[in-house]
């Protein structure tokens, strides 16, 4: 683990271009101790990073909503965390044309 650190602090480190980068959490989950790890590396780089829930045709509405109000009380608490997030489904296609847009903004913003 502190060889992958290592490796992604040192790709971090100087990349004036690197625009966004996107978390993706499991919905079915929610944050997860190695999710808070990249969230503080990525703080800790100052790289601006979008949380983006997965598969959230496998979980219940309700259990959804609450992933979702979870995720964004911990995003609230990091710096660099973009304020928007995103809840996409591959199966269903939910969310993924958002996620295309948001790529394009922070690309080319």
């Amino acid at each position: 683990m502190k060889r992958w650190r290592f490796l992604v602090n040192d790709f971090l480190r100087g990349r004036a271009v690197l625009r966004r980068a996107i978390v993706l959490i499991d919905s079915r989950h929610g944050i997860k101790p190695v999710d808070l790890e990249i969230m503080e590396m990525l703080d800790g780089a100052a790289v601006n990073y979008q949380l983006v829930l997965t598969k959230a045709d496998k979980v219940k509405a309700t259990d959804l909503a609450e992933t979702l109000e979870r995720t964004k009380v911990e995003a609230a608490k990091h710096a660099a965390a973009h304020p928007q997030l995103i809840v996409t489904s591959s199966e269903t296609g939910s969310g993924i044309a958002e996620l295309r847009t948001a790529i394009l903004e922070a690309a080319t913003s």
